[in-house]
């Protein structure tokens, strides 16, 4: 796993214009290898299909350490981390000058062709957001919370690819100031969300 300098919002590639403070991207995070060992150990899980007031989604989840009930809003309890995904999350909480144990819970997230997710911020009990992308490419949007119109218009979001075996950090302003998206793709993808408890 590459442990190099991670690019700043101010090198991100922008659609639209500079991505919010608080946003960190590091392409190349994994080494095609380690992707590899990743999937064939993701693929043995056992998904399931969240469901939030009364929708089931089109995305397939596990999660572990800790879990977030969608009809509650409130968390629970998840089976621990498995074994192969201790030295990710160590990477990950080194990018954040984080202890791995302060990042109590695992999203594995399944997206089958045509999946995504819609507008959202992650949930209020969760802190640092990091998150890593697999098999496939993705495009993640941002917009302003609440949501800024221009002249009686919404601001166009902005957006950045998600390339395979990268890694992004949610902190700061893109975190509690921003929403974010990942419109329907073509091809399966998987990602691997870390996330820490706010005191």
């Amino acid at each position: 796993m590459s442990h190099s300098n991670p690019v700043s919002q101010i090198d991100l590639l922008a659609v639209d214009g500079p991505l919010p403070p608080g946003l960190i991207y590091q392409p190349d995070f994994l080494a095609p290898d380690e992707e590899a060992t990743l999937v064939a150990a993701i693929k043995n899980l056992n998904f399931t299909a969240p469901t939030m007031r009364g929708v089931t989604a089109n995305r397939r989840t596990v999660h572990f350490g800790r879990s977030y009930e969608f009809d509650t809003f409130k968390l629970g309890d998840a089976p621990p981390l498995p074994d192969f995904l201790e030295p990710l999350r160590e990477c990950a909480a080194t990018l954040t000058s984080r202890r791995p144990e302060e990042f109590m819970e695992t999203l594995v997230t399944e997206y089958r062709p045509g999946a995504g997710i819609g507008w959202h911020r992650d949930a209020p009990p969760f802190g640092i957001i990091v998150g890593i992308s697999l098999v496939a490419p993705c495009t993640m949007k941002f917009r302003p919370w609440p949501v800024v119109k221009s002249l009686g218009r919404r601001t166009k979001p902005l957006a950045k690819v998600l390339e395979p075996r990268s890694v992004y950090v949610l902190d700061g302003d893109v975190r509690h100031r921003w929403q974010h998206s990942i419109p329907p793709g073509d091809a399966l993808r998987y990602s691997i969300t870390f996330r820490t408890l706010r005191g």
